[in-house]
């Protein structure tokens, strides 16, 4: 078998990084590819709901007006995220207790069954009020499965990585998720080309939840394959693994988990907003096409799979700091002017503005796994990582989409969305300001 070539001197015996067995190029590459097919599977599962919003909203809403059925439907989907704090303190805890690989196996069996059964609901003609409320169970287990997937990926593939490209390997995380983003994107803009508005309603919005079971299956035979990390299993070999990585990180890593959640403050927001709701935006308040929406949001999402990977090798080259800081800086420099130019109504305007706004959000997503990973040590990496991401994400992520539309109403204006992202960015930006550079530093250290 042979082994990865690195250009730095191999860690010393007894160093914070040096593993039990060198691991070889074949194994990294089947790390990449389980990582980012588990993630691309979870995400797929969980961004569809997004997409599909305004019918969903009809299904299940069907007595409100439009605008307060799609505020129902966000709600729902902000309600999915608060339980996903809980959800990180447990995935957080298996994941330091018994190893990254057993958190993710059973994340992925949770969200695939729980996205399948959202596909057999009846709607509201059928059982009344009874379908959103099935509707609101099946979105909070799907919210605890995903608490563990990024922060389980991401600790996964750093602890893999040699030293000096943790962040290229971490990039494949949010590469992923952006993938599985993308391929609901298409799926649903196909359905909407094809099938007519009553279609849709009827049955047509249910395919793409039923496509969780063969896929999920598959990304989770995929991951069972895999050996844990070498980090995690030298930390288990040469000491007892932490009864309560939780409570030890509150107890010892409280100042670096208020940081790390305000380091993720940008992902949160920009994510949901950009890469989600932005079709609902799109079509429900410019005016544009349903297709033409979908369209342009596909388009944008593939440019930034790309921007992702460039922006993971030049964080291993800058430093995390650096790139987490400029992504800052853009939004708060260029978020309402982009915004505006959404108004001008043109397919090529608004899909350069999404292209634009996607590669400023991949200066922040593709530094913050690696970030995020690095901030702390392996015994409680899952559990810190876990916690802060979901924490804003809960607060933040989830109710981004219900927050843009309620703030458009309140305000009677389409800028407010840009408005609300420019804050989240200059909170970010002070709490990446006060964290250390870890790019250079062992992951033990």
């Amino acid at each position: 078998m042979t082994h990865e070539a690195t250009a730095q001197p191999a860690p010393a015996a007894g160093s914070p990084e040096a593993p039990s067995a060198p691991v070889s190029a074949a194994t990294r590459r089947r790390v990449i590819s389980a990582s980012f097919i588990g993630n691309f599977v979870e995400w797929f599962d969980y961004a569809i709901y997004g997409y599909l919003a305004a019918t969903i909203a009809v299904v299940f809403f069907p007595d409100s007006d439009p605008q307060t059925a799609l505020l129902a439907t966000f709600a729902l989907f902000a309600i999915s995220f608060f339980v996903r704090p809980l959800g990180g303190f447990f995935w957080g805890h298996l994941g330091d207790k018994l190893g990254r690989r057993t958190a993710l196996s059973l994340s992925i069996l949770i969200m695939t069954g729980a996205t399948f059964c959202m596909a057999l609901i009846p709607g509201h003609a059928s059982i009344g009020i009874f379908a959103p409320i099935l509707l609101l169970i099946v979105r909070i287990v799907q919210g605890f499965s995903a608490a563990g997937e990024y922060a389980g990926a991401s600790a996964f593939l750093v602890e893999y990585a040699p030293s000096n490209r943790r962040g290229i390997y971490a990039a494949v995380v949010p590469a992923s998720t952006a993938a599985g983003l993308l391929f609901g994107s298409l799926f649903v803009a196909a359905l909407s080309a094809l099938l007519s508005g009553d279609q849709m309603n009827s049955w047509g919005w249910r395919i793409p939840f039923l496509l969780a079971a063969p896929m999920g299956l598959i990304g989770r035979y995929v991951r069972t394959k895999l050996e844990d990390t070498p980090v995690f299993q030298e930390l288990a070999k040469d000491e007892e693994v932490i009864q309560a990585p939780v409570r030890d990180m509150f107890r010892h890593h409280w100042a670096t988990l208020l940081r790390a959640c305000g380091a993720v403050l940008l992902n949160a927001v920009g994510f949901y907003m950009l890469l989600s709701y932005m079709p609902t935006y799109l079509s429900e308040e410019i005016g544009f096409g349903k297709t033409e929406s979908f369209l342009a949001t596909s388009l944008a999402l593939l440019s930034y799979i790309g921007f992702i990977f460039l922006t993971g090798l030049a964080s291993d080259r800058f430093g995390r700091k650096k790139m987490l800081l400029a992504a800052g800086i853009c939004f708060i420099l260029f978020t309402v002017p982009l915004f505006m130019l959404l108004d001008q109504g043109t397919f090529a305007v608004v899909l350069l503005v999404q292209v634009l706004l996607g590669a400023m959000l991949t200066l922040n997503d593709g530094t913050l796994p690696s970030f995020l990973a690095e901030q702390f040590p392996t015994r409680i990496r899952y559990s810190g990582f876990a916690v802060s991401f979901n924490l804003s994400n809960a607060v933040f992520g989830g109710t981004a989409p219900f927050m843009a539309t309620l703030l458009i109403s309140a305000f009677d204006s389409d800028l407010a969305p840009a408005w609300y992202l420019m804050v989240a960015a200059a909170v970010s930006l002070v709490a990446v300001a006060f964290s250390h550079e870890t790019c250079d530093k062992p992951l033990t250290g």
